[in-house]
């Protein structure tokens, strides 16, 4: 296991600090949890790129049913 020193303003330590108190966790368990789901998201968007086309699709989707639904 390593050890990381990190820098953050004293109102974003505070706010992570009651977030991990909220959660009932450790400030440590809490870095954990949001560096594990963060490289998640970075593998799945590597592993899986987005396709512009099909995301255009489905946002023309939703437009159309705008478009439906205000008459």
């Amino acid at each position: 296991m390593s050890t990381l020193t990190i820098r953050l303003p004293d109102d974003q330590y505070q706010r992570l600090k009651a977030l991990a108190s909220a959660r009932g966790v450790s400030l440590n368990k809490l870095f954990e949890e949001l560096s594990a789901r963060a490289l998640a998201e970075f593998d799945a968007e590597a592993r899986f790129p987005p396709d512009r086309e099909s995301e255009r699709r489905r946002l023309g989707v939703f437009d159309h049913l705008d478009r439906a639904h205000k008459g």
